[in-house]
């Protein structure tokens, strides 16, 4: 299971492209590393016995960290995840209450790793303390998320907002 934020999950080329983070901490180059490794890491999506439990804020499906098409590709990407064999999609939307912030993208892997991201790193923290932290937190966000159909409006309203007519 896994917390990630929209550009962690299944994206398309061109909303990777637009990340504004790999601009702030490097050059060009590590723009089109962080591509290069965010495509490979999504297709195991598409391989048989893999079960991804993403949650997201809403906020990052309207962010306008990119070209408003380019996001709007990327919400469409989104919308055919929900339903897939592979992935449990869940949005946190902005009229859920909610116990904590969903701040920060993190992974918890197999109950043994977490991989929490910051500005300036990823950290991969084994220890079971951190691994209770990240698992608690995890339940906690769970339970403001709405998926399926209700998933589905939330990503489908942000995209409406992109494009009004």
């Amino acid at each position: 299971m896994g917390v990630c934020r929209l550009r962690q999950v299944d994206v398309t080329r061109g909303y990777l492209g637009a990340m504004r983070a790999a601009q702030l901490l490097g050059g060009a180059d590590d723009i089109e590393d962080a591509v290069r490794s965010r495509v490979r890491r999504q297709e195991w999506l598409y391989r048989p016995g893999h079960k991804l439990h993403v949650l997201m804020w809403e906020a990052a499906l309207r962010s306008l960290i990119c070209p408003p098409s380019v996001l709007v590709a990327q919400l469409d990407r989104l919308t055919g995840l929900i339903g897939m064999d592979a992935v449990e999609l869940g949005v946190i939307p902005f009229t859920a209450p909610v116990k904590i912030v969903p701040a920060n993208g993190f992974w918890v892997l197999d109950g043994r790793l977490v991989v929490a991201e910051e500005w300036h790193a990823e950290m991969w923290l084994d220890d079971a303390n951190n691994i209770a932290l990240y698992s608690r937190v995890w339940k906690t966000l769970r339970e403001s998320a709405v998926y399926g159909a209700d998933a589905h409006k939330v990503i489908n309203s942000a995209r409406r907002a992109l494009n009004p007519s």
